[in-house]
């Protein structure tokens, strides 16, 4: 079977060694950080023929070999009858990586092109046939995991869209109960850099499949938000970094939500876990919590030995060399 796993290390540069064992840590520092699978888990890993969902899949599937738990993948593909979709790209990649697999064909093409005016966004009306439908097929294969590839920058510009256009601090969480409480959808690609993705997408040589309906539209606000922070890392390198690190640090007291923090009821002689730091100059060091620098958390299966244990962020070949 030729799964990633298999593949030679000798056939992979040093390069793409280094950056698939920066990706597979940060993958298992999410997992471990917000219990994201457990034994027993189905997952079912939605691919759209990106760059992501290709990268999540394959290496899900490598890390999977070695994991402390047992769980099952399944990989999902929705067609959506787009005109000129190459229908066969992904069932015949599945194969040949030998992973379980499911296509669903549904015609949402043609129901957003009936009741989105031409030149308006698509995206919001797409995304929620997608969802139900992806639901419906998780019910049916019995997946217990939903698990989508949005990677560090698709969480980060959720928070933007959400603070310019919705008046909502609001990202896009690593993990996420459906609103009806019967789904769990995690995004292991939380802590990964898109740039790391798209590397390792390149170096792969992945089949992608590029989305016409949506993914080309030059007006969508998402690429907008895009474009600001990509001028922000090239002006200020590390600034992305450093937003994405806030999203784990947040302090309601130093906010304005009374419904995090009770400011009516807040009187002298509280004493706050942060401090009143208001008129001091803030702290820009380097940011905490880096999940590519810093050592994973190791994901030990139940009384195990740590020592004999491989966390998810680091893949053993041979029984010595770290890749």
């Amino acid at each position: 079977m030729n799964t990633l796993s298999t593949i030679a290390v000798e056939d992979l540069s040093n390069t793409v060694l280094r950056l698939r064992k920066r990706l597979t840590r940060s993958i298992g520092q999410a997992i471990a950080d917000f219990n994201m699978i457990e034994d027993g888990d189905v997952v079912m890993v939605c691919c759209s023929g990106g760059k992501d969902s290709y990268a999540l899949l394959t290496l899900l599937q490598a890390m999977r070999e070695r994991a402390p738990v047992n769980f099952r993948l399944i990989a999902m593909n929705l067609d959506q009858r787009q005109p000129g979709f190459p229908a066969d790209v992904l069932p015949r990649y599945f194969e040949s990586i030998g992973v379980e697999y499911r296509i669903v064909t549904e015609d949402t093409y043609s129901i957003v092109k009936e009741k989105i005016p031409e030149g308006k966004t698509t995206c919001s009306l797409c995304s929620r046939l997608r969802r139900g439908i992806i639901y419906r097929t998780a019910a049916d294969l019995g997946a217990t995991k939903i698990a989508l590839g949005h990677h560090r920058e698709d969480l980060i510009e959720t928070l933007f869209l959400n603070m310019f256009f919705g008046g909502k601090i609001k990202a896009m969480p690593p993990k996420l109960l459906s609103d009806d409480g019967k789904h769990m959808v995690i995004r292991p690609l939380a802590y990964c850099a898109e740039k790391d993705v798209a590397k390792y997408a390149r170096a792969m040589d992945f089949p992608i499949i590029p989305c016409n309906l949506c993914g080309s539209q030059e007006n969508a606000q998402r690429k907008i938000i895009k474009q600001m922070l990509a001028d922000w890392e090239t002006r200020f390198p590390g600034r992305v970094e450093s937003i994405a690190t806030s999203l784990q640090n947040v302090v309601p007291s130093h906010l304005a939500d009374n419904e995090l923090f009770d400011f009516r009821r807040l009187a002298r002689g509280t004493l706050l876990a942060q401090g009143d730091i208001a008129f001091d100059s803030p702290s820009l060091g380097t940011p905490a919590g880096n999940a590519v620098d810093g050592v994973p958390v190791l994901w030990n299966k139940p009384g195990g030995d740590p020592r004999n244990q491989n966390s998810w962020g680091h893949t053993i070949h041979d029984g010595s060399t770290e890749v």
